[in-house]
Parts: C-alpha cells; structure tokens; sequence
C-alpha cells in the first residue's frame, strides 16, 4: 500500500496524512517538496514495486518546482500509465504562477514556466504514444485555463492536440503559458502549506464547528457566508452577509472572497443542510476559520432590492453597471459601454471604485456571481444595488 502526493495541492486539502495513520500506508512524495509529515522522499528515476507492478518516479517541474508524475509499468515492464498530477492534463499543462509565495521552494511564474517547457520537451514528449494519461483534474479546475472534460487521455493524442506540445521555441511557450490564467483563489496560498502539514482528521475537525439555533445573535462586525437560495436571501437576511449560495463553484467562491485568516460564520436554510456545508467548507481547509453554523437568526431584518427590468432596458445610462466577469470574458468588450469591470475576485477589496452618484446594477455572464456581487455591495454603498441576474444573458 503506499499513498503518492505528486505536489503540494493549491486547490484542495489532500487527505494523505489521515490515510497514513488509518492504513499504514507510507507516503512518497518528491524530496524538494519539504513536507512535516513521515514520509518517503522521492527523486527523478526512483522506483517502488507493488505486486507485479512498477511505478518509477519522474521529477516534472512546471505547475510547482516539486511536481512529481509517476510512470506505471505493468506486469511486462512495459510503460503503461502515466499518473501526471497537475503537470500534464488532457488539453493543456498546469498553470506556472501558483508558487512564487507558497510552499518549501517559491519560484517566479517566468522561471517556472521555463521548466514546465524543460518538462514537456524532456520528460514528456519521449513517452511512448500509447502510454495513458491520467491526470489530477479535469474541466473546471483553476489549477490550469484549457482542461478538457475527458478524464483520461494518451500521451499521442498530447502530442498532436495539446498546444502545450505544439510550441518548440522556449520563450514562445512562456509567453503562452502564463497568457490568459484565470485568477488566484485567497486560499490556495494557505492550502500549499495546509497539505505539506498534512490536514487535520476530516470528521473531527468537521465536527468540532459549533452549531447554533435560529436564537443565536451574531457578534457585529462578523463576517457572514449565507448559504440559502437567492430568493430566499433577498426575501430577508443578516446585514452585510454574504450570499454566496450552494452552487458547484460554493468551495472556489468561498475561499476566493474570504481569506484564510479571516473567521466566519455561515448560515444555511436548514439544520439539515450543516453536514454537507461543512465538509464542502473542509474541502478547502476552512472548516476551522468557522465561527458557527446555524439556520437564519430570528432577528434578520434586512431584504434586497429588486431591478425593475423594463425601467432598466429603456434607461441603461441612469445605472452604474458593474460586470463582475474574469478579466478573460471581458478582454473582447463589455456588455454595456459605460459599465466598470471589477472581476467578482476582487470585488471586496475595490468597493471604493464604484460611484454612489446612481442606482448600481450588477452582471456576470450567467446570474451566479452578479448574486453574490449584489450582496457584498449592497448597504457598502449610498445607493441602491441590483443584480441583473439571468436576464444579462438577453443581451
């Protein structure tokens, strides 16, 4: 049995440490990671044997300057499977500006965008064509900015499809690596060093949140994560919470607004809900940043304001629009001509930059961001706030 951390993830609490202790299993893991946990520090070419099968240890730098991919050799010793981490994914490589604060070794993006090209050229492209891939992620991560949906690929079908093999030219290649990455969550930094800790056991950390009643008054000044539905938020919620509602992207959104060293409580709909909150906050290492977790307080008084849509398309000009969007959807033009684009990421720490001269309407591509844009707005400013919601995609 043995347990393989191919790097420090940014993006998720691994769980390697409490595998370690409830099986034994000894974990390897690459020497330069610098980890604080038992551990079987690997080097480029080293080798572990399991049952028939071998697995050899290749030193594939790019995404960190520590990742690790693992070369699977079957009961033949023939190359079969290649388990690369973040360094290769089908369709594209892991992003390189991860680590220039974080974890034991902190690399500029350029340097690491370089040995990703190194990695590519030398320890990839010689791989047999038939050789599979499987890697860490898929479409969705942020952990990359091309991830295709398939789970799997070949190391041939890389070769002709992945533009990542295309470019043979080593400052081409940096310039289109480090093009176009999506933004940097708040918690990745934290979650670096989080796994080279090793995590604490998932259920008793869970378990220690204290939870609360509908009879629990919240200290002022808290910072609040209301969980609900939108239209229950607006129907009415605590004062400057924020609605970040219990979508598929709840843990990114999450650890993108609030930052590691903030505390929080969270809010739910019901009792009911409190088990898988919890966990998908421990996803991200944050279940101990939590304060509480209750059902709405009796005492919630404050309700949304809702946009008067007609009002609103015939008198676009008598509106400040804010587009939350990435700067990657909004680099080819905005929505409306005069709207001020702050990315929702960044949108706590750049509330000064919206006028208060107006009502203020906001819009993302698809409704979900606008909705959490709208809450952390909304009573930060002398004016009305709006989410445009699903109606932006009319336009």
């Amino acid at each position: 049995k043995v347990i393989i951390e191919t790097h420090p993830h940014a993006d998720f609490v691994s769980s390697h440490l409490e595998l370690h202790k409830k099986t034994n299993a000894k974990i390897y893991v690459g020497k330069l990671v610098g980890v604080f946990y038992p551990h079987i520090g690997v080097e480029d070419g080293d080798e572990v044997i399991l049952g028939n099968i071998k697995l050899k240890f290749l030193l594939t730098p790019g995404h960190s300057p520590d990742s690790i991919s693992v070369l699977v050799f079957d009961e033949e010793n023939n190359p079969y499977a290649l388990l690369s981490g973040d360094t290769l994914f089908v369709g594209d490589v892991g992003r390189p500006d991860l680590r220039e604060s974080a974890g034991n070794i902190s690399k500029k993006r350029e340097e690491l965008a370089g040995a990703m090209f190194e990695t590519v050229q030398n320890k990839l492209k010689i791989l047999n064509d038939e050789i599979l891939v499987y890697p860490a992620h898929g479409a969705g991560s942020l952990c990359g900015k091309a991830l295709s949906k398939e789970r799997f690929s070949t190391i041939g079908n890389e070769k002709r499809f992945n533009y990542a093999f295309q470019i043979n030219e080593k400052s081409e290649f940096i310039d289109s690596l480090l093009q176009d990455q999506p933004f940097i969550p708040s918690y990745f930094g934290y979650d670096v060093e989080l796994n080279r800790k090793g995590a604490p056991d998932f259920y008793e950390s869970i378990n220690s949140v204290p939870k609360y009643n509908s009879d629990f008054e919240i200290p002022e000044n808290s910072i609040i994560i209301d969980v609900r539905e939108r239209k229950e938020f607006r129907k009415k919620h605590i004062e400057n919470s924020i609605n970040i509602f219990k979508d598929t992207k709840f843990e990114t959104w999450l650890g993108t607004l609030v930052k590691p060293d903030e505390k929080f409580y969270i809010i739910c709909e019901s009792e009911n809900e409190f088990d898988e909150i919890l966990k998908r906050t421990a996803k991200i290492g944050y279940e101990a940043n939590v304060l509480g977790i209750m059902t709405l307080p009796k005492y919630a008084n404050f309700s949304s304001d809702e946009l008067n849509l007609e009002h609103f398309r015939e008198n676009t000009e008598s509106y400040t629009i804010i587009d939350v969007r990435n700067p990657s959807e909004t680099v080819n033009g905005l929505k409306f001509g005069h709207a001020i684009p702050i990315p929702l990421s960044d949108l706590r720490i750049k509330l000064d930059l919206i006028p208060e001269d107006k009502p203020v309407v906001m819009h993302c591509a698809g409704g979900y961001r606008s909705a959490i844009a709208m809450s952390i707005v909304e009573n930060k400013i002398n004016n009305k706030v709006y989410d445009l919601g699903e109606e932006i995609k009319s336009y």
